[in-house]
């Protein structure tokens, strides 16, 4: 979509084809771009600039949606254009995102290599700010019948003794 270079165009100004709504309902949401997904979800800009642009903004001040998935509802709201409602819907959907990616491999699934192990906890964890020690519990058809978090530690590092996690597989056996 090009907006004027002169001034910022209102979204009822912006063609009818070029309208993040409007596109979606023709071509469908795989055909819209982060910025005009994300528009969708913000309704509404400001009165310097549409709500295409604000989404643009938000998206290259957190680079990219992974950033503006971490960022805080106080740097959300730092953003002009955001207030505490806004920032509130954006975390709310960012974390509906994340337990939509979590639950497309079954939560309680079969493991066959570690390839699936890593795929699984990857999703289960790519969001979290600190190490931690998990424990994936399997039954003999090597099919996932619980999982535990054993420790949390820091940004780097996860320090446990082993008895915690033989007490933790003991205790479920």
């Amino acid at each position: 979509m090009e907006v004027s270079k002169n001034r910022n165009l209102f979204i009822e100004e912006v063609p009818k084809q070029s309208r993040p709504r409007e596109r979606l309902l023709y071509f469908g949401e795989k055909a819209l771009a982060d910025h005009e997904l994300l528009a969708i979800l913000l309704r509404t800009g400001t009165r310097q600039e549409n709500v295409i642009e604000l989404a643009l903004r938000l998206i290259q001040e957190f680079e990219t949606l992974y950033g503006l998935n971490q960022a805080s509802l106080e740097e959300l709201q730092s953003v002009p254009g955001i207030g505490p409602i806004k920032a509130i819907e954006l975390k709310a959907t960012m974390e509906l995102g994340l337990r939509i990616a979590t639950s497309t491999i079954p939560k309680y699934g079969k493991i066959t290599s570690t390839k699936d192990v890593g795929e699984w906890l990857l999703r289960e964890m790519r969001q979290f700010h600190q190490e931690h020690l998990t424990a994936l519990f399997l039954n003999t058809k090597n099919e996932i019948i619980r999982r535990k978090d054993i420790f949390k530690g820091t940004v780097n590092s996860s320090v446990a003794h082993p008895r915690e996690s033989a007490k933790c597989s003991l205790v479920k056996s």
